[in-house]
């Protein structure tokens, strides 16, 4: 029996023994796992951190170097591509961390910088219930020392509200007669009589001016069509049909012609504007065809101009000559564009009232280079090194010097900025031009680089190129206009073509305001929704005031923008 019993306590011992090892070895292995978090952590929060340093320093090089080159406007966007996954990585690996062991410290995350929020924004407080007796000893002779307060940033769905504007009915007890406060009227020439109860915006209107220009710049401003609107709308329990807001929008445009036509009428005036154009696929029988959106910008303050900047866009079925013509009839100055064959009336010296003086694109000349010296794009197509020209290296290299003295003078007066380019860039258009000949002379005509040496130093262009030694108001490039076709190109991958020539029309003028908006720092869709407001009221002899560069928001209509 003694035998069984020691065999028993034995037996006992040994799995106790054996239950500890498992505990141990579970331990190790727990902490293994720890260890393998943390790690994963430590070099997924070092990578984001690498990846953010890039970012910055790729920032801080195209605020140097300008921002329109084609190689830092890549990796800017590869890298912030690449910022953003690893910091997701960066989060979900310390959150496993976190989980596998109570306490992470080994390593010093660099946490991102957090602005404050906005002051504008109204602020709800929601204090925690206080104790009311001391958690150490009981008392309750506590009092209050001071607060810690902790900032979350909250989105309240939007509201929808119907507002009612009642006209009671009186009776006279006298005369019987009945008596009501009539709605506005205007007079033919859009003048109000007197006011009296407020009125829609548009004639026989359910719309607020909030609401409206909400439609109109999530169409054009934000791209959003008005099917996919009508959707959203639907979601949130407001039911709009799309030929609803499609009649809305129609009215907001005929609403604001005459703000198209002030606006044009500034930008027609100035003495130089860029000129530039994109595809608009328009709907046709059977499919959709190529139409033109073009577009004109007046911006002086690159030689310090006090001219508001403006931009003016136009609508054509196609690119023939006579669109950019018939745009720019009656107007002379200098014209900043690329070397399309259709602007060639308007420098035709027998042109009334005189011909358009042209300056070409130094931008345009660089692209074609850049992308025979595009080494990393030509890898990526599976282009062997040898193809990489060496003489389109060279003269990117060159163009580069250009606009880096741009880049000196930008913001100063005509004067100033022709003595620099007549001291310093001349000679290097000069050797450029002489060492870009005798390249030429050796290469035969059928190589790509020939081509882009051919489209610079054209008979026809080079004069063009060369406009900016001539006269200080000319810019070395057309950016200005690139930059207002931007929404354009962004819009044609949602609402994908014009539904008629008509609706191209429409889409030029409302551009022509909300681009008018952008180019003078001013929130379109406030302007719009105060303008929508104002304009019906305004006299025609006053309404320059609504235009974006003299508008003053009433306190009303922003406090109504800013709530819906």
């Amino acid at each position: 029996m003694s035998d069984a019993r020691s065999e028993l306590e034995e037996l006992r011992a040994a799995l106790a023994a054996s239950e500890q090892r498992a505990t141990a070895a579970e331990g190790r292995a727990e902490a293994a796992e720890a260890d393998l978090a943390r790690a994963r952590a430590v070099v997924s929060t070092s990578e984001a951190m690498i990846a953010g340093l890039k970012l910055e320093i790729a920032l801080l090089k195209r605020d140097k170097y300008g921002r329109s080159a084609e190689r830092s406007a890549k990796l800017l966007d590869q890298l912030e591509l690449q910022l953003g996954e690893l910091v997701e990585d960066a989060a979900e690996d310390r959150v496993q961390a976190e989980r596998k062991t109570a306490k992470v410290g080994a390593f010093e995350r660099r946490k991102p910088v957090k602005k404050a929020f906005p002051e504008h924004l109204p602020r709800e407080r929601v204090v925690v219930e206080a104790p009311s007796t001391c958690s150490c000893c009981g008392s309750d002779r506590i009092v209050k020392m001071g607060e810690d307060i902790t900032e979350t940033l909250e989105v309240i769905p939007r509201q929808w509200t119907v507002i009612q504007t009642v006209r009671e009915k009186f009776t006279c007890r006298a005369c019987e007669k009945i008596t009501q406060v009539r709605r506005i009227r205007r007079s033919s020439s859009g003048r109000s009589s007197r006011r009296t109860a407020p009125f829609h915006p548009i004639p026989r209107g359910w719309a607020g001016p909030s609401l409206l220009a909400m439609i109109v710049f999530e169409k054009y401003g934000q791209h959003q069509p008005l099917n996919r609107q009508a959707e959203r709308y639907a979601r949130e329990g407001v039911d709009l049909s799309l030929s609803t807001l499609a009649d809305q929008v129609g009215a907001v445009a005929e609403l604001l012609k005459p703000l198209n036509a002030l606006i044009e009428a500034h930008v027609f005036t100035a003495a130089r504007l860029h000129g530039d154009d994109t595809t608009v696929p328009l709907l046709a029988r059977g499919g959709t065809k190529t139409a033109r959106l073009w577009t004109y910008v007046r911006d002086d303050r690159p030689f310090d101009g006090t001219a508001p900047p403006a931009v003016v866009f136009r609508f054509s079925p196609d690119r023939a000559g006579e669109h950019p013509t018939g745009h720019l009839k009656g107007w002379q100055g200098i014209l900043q564009a690329d070397a399309y064959a259709g602007y060639n009336q308007l420098y035709d010296a027998a042109r009334q009232p005189g011909p358009v003086t042209s300056a070409l694109c130094w931008a345009h000349a660089r692209r074609k280079f850049f992308e025979l010296a595009d080494v990393q794009t030509n890898i990526r197509k599976g282009k062997l090194p040898k193809e990489i020209s060496p003489i389109a290296v060279e003269t990117v290299k060159r163009i580069d010097a250009l606009f880096e003295i741009e880049r000196m003078i930008n913001g100063q007066p005509p004067e100033a900025r022709l003595a620099m380019r007549q001291r310093q860039s001349a000679p290097l258009v000069a050797e450029l031009e002489g060492w870009l000949r005798g390249e030429r002379a050796l290469l035969s005509k059928h190589a790509k680089v020939a081509k882009a040496i051919d489209y610079l130093l054209s008979s026809n262009h080079w004069p063009g190129f060369t406009r900016f030694l001539e006269d200080g108001r000319v810019c070395l490039s057309n950016n200005a206009a690139e930059r207002s076709l931007r929404g354009v190109a962004l819009g044609r991958k949602s609402w994908l073509f014009a539904g008629s020539e008509r609706g191209g029309q429409r889409a030029a003028a409302i551009y022509t305001l909300i681009g008018t908006a952008k180019l003078n720092d001013i929130d379109p869709q406030a302007w719009l929704a105060d303008v929508i407001a104002r304009i019906s009221d305004t006299p025609v002899s006053r309404l320059n005031e609504l235009l974006p560069w003299k508008w003053k928001p009433a306190d009303k209509t922003e406090r109504s923008v800013k709530a819906a």
